[in-house]
């Protein structure tokens, strides 16, 4: 990303913004990917410890608070930063 921030403040320097906005549509794609891999990775395991769950016939506390934080963080997560959308519906 390192790059890109240079392209951008050389485009914006050099009053490319054509290019300039294209960078920043770039980030904010970059953005919204990593977003997406983390709630994925707190599904991921939210269903491990349901499917633990279903095969153990029990649940303990640390399942538990992991489920909810995991809960948590997506309900964090997908929320865009305009509080009033979400990345996924």
């Amino acid at each position: 990303m390192t790059q890109e921030l240079i392209d951008l403040r050389n485009s914006i320097l050099e009053e490319r913004y054509e290019d300039a906005l294209a960078i920043i549509d770039e980030l904010e794609g970059m953005s919204k990917q990593a977003i997406l891999r983390n709630i994925e990775s707190f599904l991921v395991r939210i269903l491990i410890h349901l499917l633990k769950n279903q095969v153990e016939k029990r649940l303990t506390n640390s399942w538990v608070a992991s489920i909810s934080d995991s809960l948590l963080q997506i309900k964090k997560l997908n929320l865009k930063d305009n509080k009033t959308s979400y990345y996924i519906k």
